[in-house]
C-alpha cells in the first residue's frame, strides 16, 4: 500500500546529543545537525544529567534551525514536528519535547511523540542523499535492539507491530561494554575503547563464559563482567612478586575476548529466533550494532537478509525519530500538545 507524502521535523533529546533533522517520507534526509556533548561527559566517565540538560537547552534552537537550514525548508514547509518522548534522562527529553511543543504550537502543526527505541529500529530505513534507498522491510522480522541501557529481541509483524520476545535480566550490552572498559582502564564510552583496543588482541586468549540462559529469549551479561573482573584481579594476583614497571595487563586480549563473547550470545540468540518465528529479515539497530565485529558476525554468517544503519545512524540521531514519527503520522497516531515524557519502552 502506497503511503502519503510528509516531511517531517523531528528534534531527539534523550541523552548527551542534541540533533535535529528533516526526513521525507520518512526515509530520506533532507537535512540534520547535531550537538555532541561526548568530549564533556568523557572526564566524568559517563553521562551527567544535570550537565546534559543545561548544554541541550543552549543547543536545541541552534540546531533545529540548521536542519531547516540544510534542507532548504521553513516551518511552513512541514506536515509535522516528531519528537523522542523517552526512555532517557528526564531533564535532557524535556528540553525537547518542549521545544517541539513550541514549534508545533507556534507553526500550528500536529506533534508526534516518538518512543527513542522505536527510533532505533526505524533507522535502519533512513537514507542519506546520494545513497540507494533500502529496500522496504520484509515482515516478519526479527529485530536485534542492543545499546548503553536495552539489550531485547523484538518482533516485528508489521509496521508500528511489536512483539518483545526477551530482554537482559541485568546488564545491557552497552553497559557491559562500558563497565568493562572501566576495568581495563579504558576510555568512555567503552564500546569504541574495547573494539580498538581488542584489533590488537587474541579473542581466543580467554574462555569468558556464555550466558545461553536456555528455553528462553532473554539475555544476561552481568557474569560475563564479573569474569573479566575476576580475570583481571588474577592477573594483578599473580604478578605481585613483580616490579610494577615490569607488569601490564594484557589488555588487548581481555577486551578481545570479552568482545567476541558479547558478540558470540548476540548472534547466536537471534539466529535462534529468527528461525523460531520464521522470520524474513533481520534488523540490528542501536548503539552497539556500530560495533564491527558485531555487524560483521551478521554480515557473514546470517543465514538471513541483514538490515544495519550506517555508522553514523547508529549512535542517537534525529533522523531516526523522523523516521518513526512519519509512520506514526500518516497512521493517525497524532499527540496532544499536553503530552509528557514516557520514561520507558511500552514493551517493557
Amino acid at each position: 500500500m502506497s503511503l502519503p507524502s510528509a516531511r517531517i521535523l523531528a528534534i531527539e533529546s534523550s541523552c548527551d546529543e542534541t540533533a535535529a533533522a528533516v526526513l521525507e517520507n520518512g526515509r530520506t534526509v533532507l537535512g540534520a545537525a547535531v550537538a555532541s556533548q561526548m568530549e564533556i561527559h568523557a572526564r566524568y566517565g559517563g553521562v551527567f544529567p544535570e550537565v546534559a540538560s543545561r548544554q541541550h537547552i543552549l543547543s536545541v534552537v541552534p540546531v533545529v534551525e540548521k536542519a531547516l537550514a540544510q534542507a532548504h525548508l521553513t516551518l511552513a514547509d512541514l506536515d509535522a514536528i516528531a519528537t523522542t518522548r523517552g526512555p532517557g534522562l528526564a531533564g535532557s527529553l524535556l528540553v525537547g519535547l518542549n521545544m517541539a511543543k513550541g514549534l508545533a504550537l507556534g507553526a500550528n502543526l500536529p506533534l508526534v511523540g516518538v518512543n527513542h527505541l522505536e527510533g532505533h529500529l526505524y533507522s535502519a530505513w533512513v537514507t542519506q542523499p546520494g545513497d540507494e534507498t533500502n529496500e522496504e522491510p520484509q515482515f516478519p522480522l526479527m529485530a536485534l535492539l542492543v545499546s548503553g541501557g536495552h539489550t531485547e529481541l523484538i518482533l516485528m509483524s508489521d509496521h508500528l507491530n511489536y512483539i518483545r520476545l526477551g530482554a537482559t535480566l541485568d546488564d545491557a550490552a552497552g553497559e557491559a561494554f562500558d563497565k568493562v572498559a572501566r576495568l581495563l582502564s579504558l576510555s568512555y564510552p567503552g564500546g569504541p575503547s574495547i573494539q580498538k583496543a581488542a584489533e590488537q588482541g587474541n579473542p581466543m586468549a580467554y574462555k569468558f563464559p556464555r550466558a545461553w540462559l536456555e528455553n528462553t529469549w532473554n539475555f544476561s551479561f552481568s557474569g560475563l563482567k564479573t569474569s573479566v573482573l575476576r580475570q583481571v584481579r588474577e592477573l594483578e594476583s599473580a604478578s605481585g612478586n613483580s616490579p610494577a614497571e615490569e607488569f601490564s595487563l594484557p589488555v588487548n586480549d581481555l577486551a578481545a575476548s570479552f568482545q567476541a563473547a558479547v558478540a558470540d550470545v548476540l548472534f547466536t540468540k537471534t539466529m535462534s529466533a529468527a528461525r523460531e518465528y520464521g522470520a524474513k529479515q533481520i534488523l540490528l539497530a542501536g548503539g552497539v550494532s556500530a560495533n564491527q565485529v558485531l555487524r560483521q558476525a551478521f554480515l557473514d554468517q546470517a543465514e538471513f537478509p541483514v538490515n544495519i544503519p550506517p555508522l553514523s545512524l547508529c549512535t542517537d540521531n534525529a533522523a531516526m525519530i523522523a523516521s518513526a514519527g512519519y509512520y506514526r503520522f500518516v497512521h493517525g497516531h497524532v499527540d496532544p500538545l499536553s503530552i509528557d515524557i514516557l520514561p520507558t519502552w511500552p514493551l517493557s
